[in-house]
């Protein structure tokens, strides 16, 4: 993929595949070093699958007999250096927290670095197709950071769905304004 922000919203559609309800997506930056962090409470994936998403020919889809979106997440990390990591537990083996955390490491410097693109584009493209999802991104670059969470527009919104054209339009207004002083 040309752009991380392609792999966070290949990743979180996964999420909501997978029955999240929830889906939290974080960035980091330090001075030469860019962790993405996509985290959901969906159902979870076996051990096994685990194993196999990072292979290209492995897929759930029906449609299609190879998946892409991991293998390329993971080629992308690991040309820079970095490296991708994934953890889930299933919901049918636990009580307690279940879900899929995807976190991949990149280092900035490096000339194969993916650049990270329009993620407040992809942000507004998943509450778009997700309104009863809620979702909290965070993306912070030393002292600095931009911040969303749904939650919190749900309760001061009360009743309007979060896909509606003006709250969407808001959400755009307010993810570029906090990026300008980024």
């Amino acid at each position: 993929m040309k752009e991380l922000s392609l792999n966070i919203l290949d990743i979180a559609e996964n999420s909501a595949k997978a029955n999240a309800t929830f889906i939290e997506i974080g960035i980091t930056e330090a001075e030469d070093t860019l962790v993405l962090t996509i985290a959901d409470d969906g159902c979870g994936m076996s051990a096994e699958t685990v194993e196999s998403v990072i292979n290209p020919f492995f897929t759930t889809r029906t449609t299609r007999k190879v998946g892409l979106g991991i293998p390329l997440l993971k080629l992308a990390a690991e040309q820079t250096g970095g490296e991708l990591d994934i953890k889930s537990k299933m919901a049918s083996d636990t009580d307690a927290e279940h879900g899929t955390v995807v976190r991949a490491l990149f280092y900035k410097n490096h000339v194969d670095c993916t650049p990270l693109g329009d993620v407040a584009q992809t942000l507004i493209t998943l509450i778009q197709g997700h309104p009863d999802i809620d979702f909290v991104f965070v993306h912070k670059k030393g002292d600095k950071s931009v911040a969303l969470d749904t939650r919190e527009l749900r309760v001061v919104l009360e009743d309007v769905p979060l896909h509606t054209y003006e709250v969407i339009m808001w959400i755009k207004d307010n993810l570029e304004e906090q990026y300008q002083s980024f």
